[in-house]
């Protein structure tokens, strides 16, 4: 099991992973042509960084027709984010936040502060939509 979460955790030590989970999340599901136009990169790369991220389970893909769109497997996210929380128990220690004081300390906590409310936005469109699509099943 440690051995498949440094696997996972190793996926994001290249800056190109991290734009392609990242635009997958932002945009939906891509190609590879697609991504290698945004990222600006050769297909042939972005196919490797993908094989890398389905292989530790980051994104999946389904073949629809000639169309092969990779998506980010939240799933996979949410564990890695567990993972981190048994390592972290405080995201303010992380952040280095603990040992700060003053006008700095006050700027960082405000934009952590900013980024928990995006992402108790996100939390709550997600749940509104969920409510939303139930009956539709």
């Amino acid at each position: 099991m440690r051995t498949f979460m440094a696997e996972t955790f190793k996926a994001f030590g290249v800056e190109s992973r991290i734009k392609i989970i990242e635009l997958l999340k932002e945009k939906g599901p891509m190609g590879v042509n697609e991504l290698s136009e945004t990222l600006g990169i050769t297909p042939s790369a972005v196919s490797q960084h993908l094989k890398v991220l389905k292989f530790t389970g980051l994104v999946k893909n389904q073949r629809q027709g000639c169309c092969v769109p990779y998506e980010v497997n939240i799933d996979a996210l949410d564990n890695c984010r567990e993972m981190i929380s048994k390592v972290c128990s405080c995201k303010m220690n992380c952040m280095g936040m603990a040992k700060e004081t003053g006008a700095d300390r006050i700027d960082r906590l405000r934009r952590y502060e900013g980024e928990l409310l995006r992402e108790l936005e996100e939390v709550r469109s997600e749940i509104a939509d969920t409510e939303g699509t139930k009956g539709e099943v």
